[in-house]
């Protein structure tokens, strides 16, 4: 096996062994503790800029397949794992994990002690890294992390996010038959994309909207013109506050038509309101995370994703409430306007592979849509 390094901006170093693509590839390192679906971590959009490292130790064991893509094709900058299965063995699988990366020249390196690196980036925040197969110098290796891309004030958006409209049709129902809404009505939905991925598309349909994707740069009056009942606001990844114009456009909206806001979604319609966003210091990536819903008092399991979060205390507004806060650090994981039917979460209700538990956000947003119609 190719020898590879992963280093990091504060003089970190392992050495591993390469699989993938070979080269050099930077991105801020974060971790994701979920037991299953690198694929649909490979391939959401919220990654990019980003190389991650999966605490799970045995990674690419059930393969890859077409059906599991949440994007039209991976964005992180790297993949990090302890050991890559030698074996793929699923029904699913049409192609290794391995093949999948070298096919879209994604480095990965295994064989490094993930749990140091784990405890490194809990302790001391994510950090900027770089994977190399090429360069082996451990000095030259820390100066390029230390010179490379921020996440911080980097708008992101505007490289994920599709360019031109489009409608959306769930091709796929196989695997994805829980919790569908009891809908009489289609409802049309504007889906503002910041970086969406397809199970988002695929639980709206489900759950009774038909959906219209249009780019992030899209204005207000561009949206409302197509007329219709509801809005998406979509996850999406980077800083918050490096996309203006997105949170103009929902400043715009709101008052108009019922939102629904997820993840980046959620962060920008926190802004939107008047609200500040702040990086953590290692982020929330992982198919574990307990979160409370303060209305109902009932603890759902939730899949997370994102590196920034609203301050709750920074919305002055009254008519602002918090819906749900994270167990783990009590951070704000959900608002809504108590005026306008506007409400949206941090974590992830559409999550395959599961958790599920947060599914009846779409049952709710489809009860807000069909109450404003």
């Amino acid at each position: 096996m190719l020898k590879a390094f992963l280093a990091l901006e504060d003089g970190l170093i392992f050495e591993g062994e390469s699989f993938g693509a070979e080269g050099e590839t930077y991105g801020e390192v974060v971790f994701n503790t979920s037991l299953t679906g690198y694929q649909e971590i490979l391939t959401d959009p919220s990654y990019k800029g980003q190389m991650v490292a999966m605490t799970y130790p045995h990674i690419g064991n059930y393969g890859v397949n077409e059906d599991d893509e949440e994007s039209r094709h991976p964005w992180v900058e790297g993949f990090i794992v302890r050991e890559l299965s030698p074996i793929v063995s699923n029904y699913r699988s049409e192609i290794s994990l391995d093949e999948y990366m070298k096919k879209h020249k994604i480095i990965g390196i295994q064989e490094i002690d993930t749990r140091k690196l784990v405890k490194h980036l809990r302790d001391h925040g994510a950090k900027k890294g770089v994977i190399s197969t090429i360069d082996h110098d451990p000095k030259s290796l820390v100066k390029k992390a230390k010179e490379s891309r921020s996440l911080v004030g980097v708008d992101l958006v505007k490289e994920v996010t599709c360019k031109a409209p489009y409608n959306f049709k769930d091709p796929l129902t196989r695997g994805f038959e829980w919790g569908g809404a009891d809908t009489k009505k289609k409802y049309k939905v504007v889906a503002v994309d910041c970086g969406i991925k397809k199970n988002i598309l695929r639980k709206l349909n489900q759950h009774g909207f038909e959906v219209d994707v249009v780019p992030a740069s899209a204005t207000a009056d561009e949206i409302l013109k197509r007329n219709p009942d509801g809005i998406f606001l979509s996850n999406g990844p980077g800083d918050p506050a490096a996309i203006p114009y997105v949170i103009e456009t929902v400043r715009n909206l709101i008052g108009k038509k019922p939102i629904f806001g997820i993840c980046l979604g959620h962060q920008i319609l926190g802004q939107a309101l008047g609200g500040t966003t702040s990086k953590l210091k290692f982020g929330h990536r992982g198919g574990n995370h307990p979160v409370m819903d303060l209305e109902t008092r009932k603890v759902e399991i939730t899949s997370q994703n994102h590196g920034f979060v609203v301050d709750m205390d920074s919305i002055k507004n009254e008519e602002v409430e918090a819906t749900h806060v994270n167990l783990n650090d009590r951070t704000l994981e959900g608002l809504k306007h108590k005026k306008h039917p506007v409400f949206s979460v941090q974590y992830h209700p559409e999550n395959a592979p599961g958790p599920h538990d947060s599914d009846y956000l779409f049952q709710r947003f489809y009860k807000l849509v069909e109450e404003n119609s």
